[in-house]
């Protein structure tokens, strides 16, 4: 499948669909990770960066309240000018020896992640396609409008290189080295070059429309039609948005685009990465850290003795602050040196914004590209393009904003009085002038005092491995799986090769069923490594389940799949201790991962999370922060790493009190990015009277409360949209919102005591959100479950504006 660019097409229900969101007045959404399709991770909303993927993927969104960050894998690029001859003829071929000891070319059932090398990548990528390259031309020769003879070998090549390229992208994005980044580039035009051919192969697309005009159409199931021709998501779509029906010259240009357009989103979110890293503040007075957590002074002299400040301690010193997530988060929030958090706040919004890291010159020349590339398939702009392989349109997307941001306004100036008159009251010099640097600090403080919660004294009560233990637990009762650690226990539990990991913190789970049987796997990564990892958190596919990859030719090839995350690690006999923001991330990552394991879909190209409209595939991972709130299943996480004391019971309440604090400045800061994603994508002219950030100041206007700095640069970090899959679909997590809430809510009218009711209501998600995958609408898997439409009403009720909408 190819990343999309069509007309868009009305879906069934989806005017209504539209209209329920419309309702939705005053929405205040916190959102999270995200993921990713084919080759991609999912990503979550709040965070910097972002990728792509074989057909479609996903980034997440920025510094979000919900601390829900989210990246997605990453697409290389090469500096060098890219020629359009067959690579397979120019490329200079691999030696025998570099192939036969290659990990990356031999079987496996989960990949060699430890043995795969930068000087594995070159030789191994050119291998692979091209022999790749031969079984297309074989296809194309023999191609018959059958599923045996066009689908399955389809599928083969096409999974065969998402999962090879899957492993290298992953390594770059977990364990980045500048060899391997190097080796990615060289490679990554001629896999774009590959693609390429396979998207626009027209004896496939003249097959899959013979298919769709056969005798037999209406025999095939509704998965296989979703794949030859369903509403959004199709391989006839995906090949005249790859520019199947494009001729000679206009070919050439588009391909001309799409290699362009890899290379910059690839160079993009390097910038992005080197400009994170390269800041790095060294504290040595203990004044200048009032304020900051223990728990943080613990993690921030770790890294100076990284560094080379062997003596560094907690308590001492000296202490080294990044822009790592969870370093520029614990400065926001607690520093009470008002100039250390400006010049960390400075230095994160100008990332990526000057010298040779520079992502402007770059931000234009994508926006250039995506608009040429969007007139050449006959759109009027790209956002129409991103479009076309989504529930909603542009105009509703646009509506749907529009109306958000009006009702979130008042909420949010509001909010910002409330702040104003508390550090005032507290005699804070700066009360009158409140600047971007005090909001989350000020903001925290309010908090403590409203509902008496300090976020770094809840820590203790969140150890990581209790969290787990407890989510594993909940697994267990919705949808009736066990989960079990097989790191080193696969060879003698599970007869199969033990998992080899990328880090020795990264830990191996198998999911089995209620028999006992495996159903999936999955790898967890959690801790932050500034020196070499990707910031954010997300999920991505491994391998999908697939019966055309069956191991024994009975049943389907089971899935894999990776959770990152980037919280603090482990300090001294300490376990990784974790904010709530950081616990709901983690739900929030593994209801992307369950979509993708427990799906029943055998049909490998609709499996799992692949196939899914981007505005929906959110829906599971929203759907699972809700149990975060669930008092059974937060006091059987939130017990004391040291006494093993449950949380105060008065504590849970104030959590739940405290869940729409500032409800309508969170709404805001979500559709201030929304929105300026979709008027770089409709409005804008590059080249034009107005720069990227003019677009920025402009938008910001109408949805930030205090306008931005004149030196911010916000979106020279902006991953999301420029190195990953939310170009034009940033909206999507307020979409998707409605349905999750609503999802959540079957549970509510169940009854969330009644343990029975609830199991009953997690079978049948598990048998329709999670076992459906994208080989049915995800509007009607969603009737299937719920008994009806969408519903704003619980969204709305969750974040306790439905009074307000109702007086309304």
């Amino acid at each position: 499948m190819k990343s999309p660019s069509t007309s868009a097409v009305p879906l069934p229900n989806r005017a209504l669909l539209g209209t329920l969101l419309m309702a939705n007045i005053l929405m205040a959404t916190r959102i999270s990770l995200s993921r990713s399709i084919l080759i991609q991770p999912l990503y979550c909303p709040f965070s910097l960066t972002s990728p792509k993927h074989l057909s479609k993927s996903r980034p997440c969104p920025l510094w979000s309240t919900s601390f829900s960050l989210c990246l997605q894998s990453v697409k290389s690029t090469s500096r060098r000018r890219v020629s359009f001859r067959s690579f397979s003829a120019v490329a200079t071929a691999p030696k025998m020896a570099e192939i036969v000891d290659n990990p990356l070319l031999k079987g496996f059932v989960f990949p060699p992640f430890d043995a795969v090398e930068a000087g594995h990548v070159r030789p191994g990528v050119r291998s692979l396609l091209k022999e790749l390259e031969s079984e297309l031309g074989e296809l194309e020769r023999q191609v018959e409008p059958t599923w045996p003879k066009l689908v399955e070998p389809l599928e083969k090549i096409i999974d065969r290189l998402a999962v090879v390229w899957g492993i290298v992208n992953h390594l770059k994005a977990v364990k980045d080295t500048p060899e391997l980044r190097s080796a990615i580039e060289e490679v990554q035009p001629e896999k774009v070059e590959f693609e390429l051919k396979l998207g626009q192969s027209k004896p496939i697309y003249n097959a899959f429309r013979a298919i769709k005009e056969s005798p037999d159409w209406e025999t095939l199931s509704e998965a296989r039609k979703r794949i030859v021709d369903g509403e959004n998501l199709t391989q006839i779509k995906e090949a005249v948005l790859s520019g199947v029906s494009l001729e000679d010259d206009k070919r050439e240009e588009f391909n001309k685009i799409q290699q362009e357009l890899a290379k910059l989103s690839q160079k993009f979110d390097e910038n992005v990465l080197d400009a994170t890293k390269k800041f790095e503040k060294l504290i040595t007075d203990k004044k200048d850290i009032e304020g900051l957590p223990s728990t943080f002074l613990g993690s921030a002299a770790q890294t100076a003795v990284s560094k080379g400040h062997e003596n560094a301690n907690a308590e001492n010193g000296p202490w080294v602050i990044t822009l790592d997530g969870p370093s520029f988060m614990s400065v926001m929030q607690h520093a009470r040196n008002r100039s250390l958090r400006e010049e960390v706040y400075l230095a994160y919004v100008t990332r990526a914004s000057s010298g040779e890291l520079d992502n402007t010159g770059i931000i234009d020349q994508i926006l250039k590209l995506r608009l040429e590339k969007a007139k050449l398939l006959g759109y009027n702009n790209y956002a129409e393009v991103s479009m076309a392989t989504k529930m909603a349109t542009v105009e509703k997307a646009e509506e749907l904003l529009e109306k958000l941001r009006s009702a979130s306004w008042t909420a949010a100036i509001s909010d910002m009085d409330e702040l104003k008159q508390f550090s005032k009251d507290q005699g804070a010099p700066e009360a009158n002038d409140l600047s971007h640097w005090d909001i989350s600090f000020w903001s925290e403080r309010l908090r403590e005092s409203k509902y008496e919660i300090n976020e770094e004294e809840l820590r203790p009560y969140f150890s990581l491995p209790k969290v787990m233990d407890g989510l594993f637990s909940l697994a267990k009762m919705l949808f009736g799986i066990h989960i079990e650690p097989a790191d080193g226990l696969a060879p003698v539990i599970f007869s199969l090769p033990c998992p080899r990991v990328w880090n020795n913190d990264v830990r191996f789970y198998c999911i089995k069923d209620s028999s006992g049987s495996p159903t999936a796997y999955f790898y967890f990564d959690p801790y932050s490594r500034p020196s070499e990892k990707r910031g954010g958190a997300w999920m991505d596919e491994v391998v999908a389940r697939s019966r055309v990859f069956s191991p024994d030719g009975v049943s389907a090839r089971l899935p894999v799949a990776h959770m990152v995350c980037n919280q603090m690690p482990p300090v001294g006999d300490k376990p990784s201790l974790m904010t709530f923001r950081e616990v709901e991330t983690v739900f929030h990552e593994f209801g992307h991962a369950l979509q993708h394991m427990l799906t029943k879909q055998d049909e490998g190209l609709v499996a799992g999370i692949r196939g899914i409209e981007w505005d929906a595939v959110e829906l599971p991972s929203q759907f699972m922060e809700n149990w975060c709130y669930h008092r059974d299943t937060l006091m059987s996480i939130a017990k004391h790493y040291e006494t093993g004391e449950s949380l105060p019971e008065d504590i849970y309440k104030k959590l739940l009190a405290a869940r729409t604090f500032r409800a309508g400045s969170l709404s805001l800061r979500q559709l201030k990015f929304a929105t300026v994603d979709l008027e770089l994508h409709t409005k804008y002219v590059p080249g034009g009277s107005e720069s990227i950030y003019d677009i920025d100041r402009r938008v910001s206007e109408r949805t930030q409360v205090i306008p931005p700095l004149p030196e911010d640069r916000f979106l020279s970090g902006f991953s999301h949209i420029f190195a990953g899959g939310y170009a034009a679909g940033y909206y999507s997590y307020k979409w998707a919102e409605v349905l999750s809430a609503d999802a959540f809510s079957a549970f509510e009218d169940a009854g969330l005591h009644d343990e029975k009711a609830v199991t009953e209501t997690g079978h049948k998600f598990r048998e329709t959100i999670l076992a459906l995958g994208g080989g049915k609408a995800p509007l009607e898997v969603f009737v299937e479950f719920r008994g009806r439409e969408p519903s704003p009403e619980p969204l709305l009720r969750h974040n306790g504006l439905l009074p307000v909408t109702a007086s309304a």
